[in-house]
């Protein structure tokens, strides 16, 4: 029996028409309470009425988030007991020295060995050992194609789009609405300035990964009353080094360190 492990798989089943007729704002709102046992899939009027007992059984919920991403390391590390540290460092842009495999990430170095532990000397969490060992066992080490893309546009991309909005979009946008200052600062830091393909207002970009550098593309608002608009945008060959749900945890890592930063040094 196939088995549901995340909101994505339910989402996948919906018709995805944001009908609110379940009583939830969208399809994949909708998606994430029959995951977290708040809601049916029975109370979705678009679903055959004979397989919503079946897909609720499929349904493997984990305890706790803190246990998913456990379980979700463990399995990484022993993924990566066939991994040469020393053969792929070249082909993702790393170094191997010791025992270890040295990755830059935002221009800080991670040093992984062949257990899978990830240490720095800055302060390692989740959003930043997950995509890296996957970015070592899964990344094609394929250099960048100069060619940028929205995040909709990457592999399965469309499906996270709407979450990916909310968690790594908009925030930015309000970041740079309530000090433009500050938020160009933590870019400058970060990043690097480009003159931005989309005419923006200021653009930088962030080498998250060796081969996996993001854009940061800000417009600001040209009247009184309207918004500042800020976009993410990836290089092509991010797909083939990274899985979307690394790419999109790697951003959300990112806004959450801005907005921590900004919580302490803004207005």
């Amino acid at each position: 029996m196939t088995q549901i492990k995340s909101p994505l798989d339910i989402y996948k089943l919906l018709p995805k028409s944001n009908c609110r007729q379940c009583g939830v704002r969208t399809c994949l709102a909708f998606a994430d309470a029959v995951f977290k046992g708040n809601k049916s899939i029975a109370e979705c009027p678009h679903m055959e009425g004979g397989d919503n007992q079946k897909i609720d059984g499929q349904v493997v919920r984990p305890r706790g988030i803190t246990q998913q991403q456990e379980q979700m390391l463990e399995q990484l590390k022993r993924d990566l007991a066939g991994v040469d540290l020393s053969a792929v460092a070249p082909r993702l842009g790393g170094s191997y020295a010791d025992g270890k495999l040295t990755i830059k990430i935002l221009g800080k170095d991670f040093h992984v060995d062949a257990a899978g532990n990830v240490t720095s000397a800055i302060h390692v969490n989740t959003w930043v050992t997950v995509p890296l060992l996957n970015y070592i066992i899964t990344g094609k080490g394929k250099n960048p194609s100069g060619s940028w893309v929205a995040f909709r546009e990457l592999r399965n991309g469309h499906i996270r789009q709407p979450l990916f909005e909310q968690r790594c979009e908009k925030p930015l946008q309000k970041m740079a609405e309530h000090d433009v200052d500050l938020f160009e600062h933590l870019l400058a830091v970060f990043g690097k300035p480009v003159r931005d393909i989309f005419s923006s207002d200021m653009a930088y970009i962030l080498y998250t990964l060796p081969k996996m550098p993001i854009l940061i593309s800000c417009w600001m608002p040209e009247e009184a009353g309207m918004e500042a608009r800020v976009n993410l945008f990836f290089d092509q060959a991010a797909q083939e080094n990274l899985d979307i749900d690394s790419i999109h945890m790697l951003c959300s890592g990112i806004v959450t360190m801005f907005e921590k930063i900004t919580a302490r040094h803004g207005k």
